[in-house]
């Protein structure tokens, strides 16, 4: 391997060393604004995602560091920008909380461990080119666990704002906890939590607007309307403090230890490792679902590309980098990237930069937390995470596609009342199976040719001529195991229903693949149709299929032929009626003569 190969391959797997090269002092300016906007939108963030998963607040600002340094030097996105996560969040808490109570060594053991085993599997996964596995993921389903995932969380959070004891991993456990506790509410703390919560509504919806009317830059209009959870923090830490309202039942932050995270390995117990395996892949394939999805969406818009494969090998060296350093795992954020891009981050330094400022946040800020109301970290999930609930798609899918819907409602009331993990679960399960269904019957038309033209098209949408003689079957599926059988019974049943049928030619121009259960069904029909005095012929076959069809004995036996268009079928087969067709005009194309699908 000469010097050059070997250079590419390695900036293939370590992509810094590409962009690296041309790092500019242009480049590191931009990176340096974008880091500094993202700093003050990641450190509220990353302390209540730490308690949405039931961690010590400074774990979240552990898992901010290295990990974002470990992309800056594997990830391929200009703009992604990585750290703690509310769904990813979520799941830890369900995943753990089985495990060992919250506010113990053995929590905050095991998700180290689950960031460790998360990450270890997205490199692998990555190495050996799996990205695909994440396709097994429906939109519907992702849509729906979100939307599910959202009004979970923000369920769970509200304890935080009443001041209230209760827990639970479902809506149904969480609600009846909060009903049994009504009567506990602490005052105090909800007046914080619902004015936290209604400022930070309002910072989102309308600040921007209102500061751009009273003349600010957009670009700084944009930073203090990011800075709104900042605020929040500041204003409601500063209250509890002077009013000492700590001691008066509001439940703070408490000490924060101050310092670097120390480098430590996970543990590596094997009944441990074998309890967090299904979890940790759960965790590793949405946390790449969401965040290539917003990669590729930031990258498209500056005609950039991602390597998904090398996103991966990314994203788990930033879990293996958060487990090493005491924290959770991690994915792409969607507001934060969006926040990064908005800046200007050009490359992603921008992440090490950001990585840099929560360092001396961990370093100097600490203390000044102390007196922070977790009602107003709970405020800030809240605001953030009822951003991602779409209830709209629930009906969209609905008027789209019914089976789909059924996946996306099944996804949603799983996560809801039976918990994140199930829910996935569930909708990867009904994906697969309603494909598998759905693909198992093919869509199949018979067809005839459109007057004047030598186009064919379904007898029941279009005006089209048709013989007695050929019958005319477009099958619009590649053949495979599933539903080679279905096509079968198919050819058979039209073939018995007509008796004067003398020729049955399958049109396969949708046809990409047959497997060998197909061909064998393709050869038990020309037999039996043979057997019927029905010869059996194809047409539009594509060259990768034609050619795999050579390489067996299949077309020696064929009774009838194989024909480059299905009108070249027609005229020789039954060339009284495409002279029919060719004598008469096209008429205007009627509304029912209008495509309307894609059954065509």
């Amino acid at each position: 391997m000469t010097k050059s190969s070997s250079s590419r391959a390695l900036e293939r797997y370590v992509p810094i060393l590409g962009w690296g090269r041309s790092y500019d002092r242009e480049m590191a300016t931009n990176d340096l604004v974008a880091a500094v906007i993202v700093t003050i939108m990641l450190i509220p963030q990353s302390l209540a995602y730490a308690l949405l998963a039931g961690l010590p607040p400074e774990v979240g600002l552990y898992a901010s560091i290295l990990p974002l340094v470990a992309y800056a030097i594997f990830g391929t996105s200009r703009a992604l920008a990585v750290g703690p996560v509310a769904v990813v969040s979520l799941m830890t808490a369900s995943a753990v909380g089985e495990l060992a109570a919250q506010g113990t060594p053995e929590y905050l053991g095991a998700a180290i461990v689950l960031a460790f085993m998360s990450g270890l599997m997205l490199v692998a996964m990555g190495l050996f080119r799996l990205g695909f596995l994440a396709n097994l993921l429906s939109h519907p389903v992702i849509s729906g666990f979100i939307t599910a995932s959202g009004l979970l969380i923000a369920s769970s959070q509200l304890k935080h704002i009443l001041g209230v004891p209760a827990s639970g991993h479902t809506l149904y456990e969480i609600g009846g906890a909060l009903v049994a506790h009504l009567g506990d509410i602490n005052w105090i703390t909800f007046a914080i939590g619902a004015s936290a919560t209604a400022f930070l509504f309002w910072v989102r919806k309308d600040l921007k607007r209102r500061l751009l009317a009273l003349g600010l830059k957009p670009f700084v209009a944009d930073i203090l309307t990011k800075a709104g959870p900042v605020a929040a923090v500041a204003a409601t830490t500063l209250l509890a403090a002077a009013f000492d309202l700590g001691e008066r039942g509001v439940r703070v932050v408490g000490d924060i230890p101050s310092g670097l995270p120390v480098p430590q390995f996970p543990s590596f117990q094997s009944d441990l490792w074998l309890q967090l395996l299904g979890p940790a892949l759960l965790i590793s394939v949405i946390g790449f679902v969401e965040s290539v999805s917003v990669a590729q969406t930031l990258a498209a818009k500056k005609r950039q590309r991602i390597e998904p494969d090398q996103e991966l090998i990314g994203l788990g060296a930033s879990n293996i980098a958060s487990a090493v350093s005491g924290g959770y795992p991690v994915t792409g954020g969607f507001a934060r990237s969006v926040v990064n891009f908005d800046a200007g981050a050009a490359t992603p330094a921008a992440g090490a930069f950001t990585a840099i400022g929560i360092a001396v946040a961990t370093l100097f800020l600490t203390p000044l937390l102390t007196h922070l109301p977790q009602a107003t970290l709970a405020a800030a999930i809240i605001v953030a995470v009822l951003s991602l609930v779409d209830l709209g798609a629930i009906k969209r899918t609905f008027a789209y596609s019914k089976s789909d819907f059924l996946a996306m409602a099944a996804t949603i009331l799983v996560t809801l009342f039976f918990g994140v993990e199930q829910g996935v679960v569930t909708g990867v399960a009904l994906s697969i199976a309603l494909h598998l269904y759905r693909s198992s019957r093919p869509h199949t038309a018979i067809v005839g040719v459109v007057p004047g033209t030598e186009h064919f098209r379904n007898i029941d949408r279009h005006a089209v001529v048709t013989g007695s003689r050929v019958l005319s079957l477009r099958v619009d599926e590649s053949l495979f195991f599933a539903n080679s059988r279905y096509l079968e019974d198919r050819i058979y049943g039209l073939v018995s229903d007509r008796p004067e049928i003398e020729h049955v030619v399958l049109m396969c121009p949708a046809v990409n693949s047959i497997d060998a259960s197909a061909l064998e069904s393709l050869e038990e029909i020309n037999h039996r149709l043979s057997d019927s005095g029905v010869s059996f012929h194809l047409s539009e076959v594509k060259g990768p299929v034609m050619d795999r069809l050579k390489r067996t004995d299949f077309l020696s036996h064929l009774t009838g032929q194989v024909f480059l268009s299905q009108y070249d079928a027609l005229c020789t087969l039954d060339p009284q009626t495409a002279h029919i067709s060719e004598s008469r005009t096209p008429k205007k194309a009627a509304q029912s003569d209008i495509w309307t699908g894609p059954e065509i």
